[in-house]
């Protein structure tokens, strides 16, 4: 197969194992130097204001590509996941809608 030191397997393991630390390595980083910052009201607000403004970076690029269908899609979500508090459930809605969508047409 290969010639060298290592094989594939051995490249593979090798990459895991260095994506493992560095992921090990970040959060633990991101611990240790929140340990030593003094938190204030202004960065608490801004800590509590950021997964919401994770889901929007994500999301809003993926409407803005898929369109229309996928708009309405995400608010099929989100109004199913509002309504009965079950994420699976707002899955199974949103993949409906879609597959709705799709058969009508758009």
């Amino acid at each position: 197969m290969t010639e060298g030191a290592f094989t594939a397997d051995t490249m593979i393991l090798v990459a895991i194992l260095g994506m493992a630390m560095v992921t090990y390595a970040l959060r633990a980083g991101g611990y240790w130097i929140m340990g030593r910052v003094h938190v204030t009201p202004r960065i608490r607000r801004g800590l509590e204001a950021l997964p919401g403004a994770i889901i929007v970076s994500t999301i809003l690029p993926i409407i803005l590509q898929g369109g229309l269908v996928v708009g309405l899609c995400i608010i099929v979500a989100v109004a199913a996941q509002l309504r009965m508090k079950k994420e699976y459930i707002a899955v199974f809605c949103a993949a409906a809608a879609a597959a709705a969508l799709r058969a009508g047409g758009m």
